[in-house]
């Protein structure tokens, strides 16, 4: 749940029941929060984000380098994640102003409990609400939470230590988790949609334009929609910001970096299963953050894998859909397909093959055939593949098919969906 298609620059609340609000609200101004964080006077706030045109000193002040921030939400349906009739927080990324992103800039300020940060400081509401609509799609919420402030929050200067002189250890957490779920609010995509009368349907599809012409109806400006085969699952909406992060105006941009990933024609908007109007849902998706899945693989010795499935790696974890190994983000969705005594590999991303030794997937790989032993994926005869270093670090490794070196060897697993 937690993977992206950027280029990276490093390593490179009230009730839980409510529905978010401001629905209809022509691009609503968002409301500003009370922090202990950075007080920014007028004159702190004259320039705009990724449009200044004077050097700018006070970081507290101004988002720099990360100054586009998206506001990004999930609609997850495969297992059905939240209410029916809500999409679900993803998150607050600050991205450069070329669309590259730097990420987990502070390992000092990481944490390990986002839920006793804001009990410390009475956020029952917000941690109510953030119970029902910030939701991750393998059932551990607390550490989905943790991933979004690690990697992102820490990359966001106006939450800087330097900002927050003087204040109870964990208010910038605080801020950050209630700017998130504030913009949240004031950006329902679901009632977006329906208004425009794009609704999820089992058997209807719709063309990438109208539903940007939703977007823009509420938001002011288009948004990235990505897609997976073809379904609908993400929005990014992207800003600019007069201040700080935390209190500044927010000012509806276009979005720069990754292009949206969904076709001109026949997106499929599915519906979710379980229940509405604020409910919760349980998964048991296994694209755990930390170790490795609990579900059985599918496919006995020599049986080829079919249909869409994860390849699940065994130290944790499971393969994105570059083809790299990756411990702290979704495991994404392949599509194995018959071919002659094997089968072929997709991702969202393309076809799959062994190029120059190593496992890939891209717009201009060509589609490879693979073999299977024992619900393994297999390179010949073998089931072993190789990396350097270990990905439960958070990086994103390459997979090989021989040694060479690479103090690392895994085994890739299917797991049909």
């Amino acid at each position: 749940m937690y993977s992206r298609i950027l280029v990276p620059l490093s390593v490179a609340l009230p009730l839980a029941a409510a529905v978010p609000l401001n629905i209809f609200c022509e691009r609503s101004p968002i409301p500003e929060l009370p922090t202990s964080g950075p007080t920014c006077s007028k004159a702190d706030s004259t320039q705009l984000s990724c449009h200044n045109t004077t050097s700018v000193s006070n970081l507290c002040c101004f988002n720099s380098p990360g100054g586009q921030l998206l506001l990004t939400q999930f609609w997850d349906t495969n297992p059905s994640v939240g209410p029916v009739d809500s999409w679900t927080l993803h998150g607050l990324w600050p991205d450069n102003c070329d669309g590259s992103y730097e990420q987990f800039c502070d390992k000092a300020r990481e944490t390990t409990d986002i839920t006793g940060v804001l009990q410390s400081f009475g956020k029952t509401d917000l941690l109510n609400y953030m119970n029902t609509y910030w939701k991750s799609n393998d059932g551990n919420d607390e550490s989905f939470w943790e991933h979004e402030w690690n990697k992102h929050g820490t990359c966001i200067s106006t939450f800087d230590p330097p900002c927050y002189p003087g204040a109870k250890k964990g208010q910038d957490i605080v801020d950050y988790t209630d700017k998130a779920v504030s913009l949240f609010k004031n950006l329902a995509t679901y009632n977006i949609l329906a208004s425009a009368g794009i609704t999820p349907s089992s058997s209807k599809t719709y063309a990438l334009a109208d539903l940007q012409a939703a977007i823009v109806k509420v938001h002011g400006k288009e948004a990235t929609l990505n897609c997976n085969s073809g379904v609908l699952t993400e929005v990014w909406y992207h800003y600019n910001v007069y201040g700080s992060a935390q209190s500044g105006q927010y000012v509806a941009a276009n979005p720069i970096g990754s292009k949206s990933t969904c076709p001109a024609t026949g997106i499929k908007y599915v519906p979710k299963s379980g229940g509405g109007g604020g409910s919760t849902t349980t998964t048991t998706k296994t694209t755990t953050t930390t170790g490795g899945p609990t579900s059985t693989p599918t496919g006995g010795s020599g049986d080829p894998f079919s249909g869409k499935g994860y390849l699940n790696v065994d130290k944790g974890g499971c393969l994105i859909s570059t083809g790299k190994w990756y411990t702290k983000g979704t495991c994404a969705t392949y599509t194995a397909t018959a071919s002659g005594s094997g089968f072929t590999l997709k991702s969202s991303k393309g076809n799959c093959d062994i190029v120059s030794g190593e496992f890939q997937c891209g717009p201009t790989v060509s589609a490879g055939t693979f073999a299977a032993s024992g619900g393994k994926l297999a390179n010949g005869s073998a089931t072993s593949f190789y990396t350097s270093g270990d990905a439960n670090d958070g990086s994103q490794l390459s997979v090989f098919t021989t040694s060479d070196g690479r103090t690392t060897t895994l085994t890739i697993t299917w797991q049909s969906l």
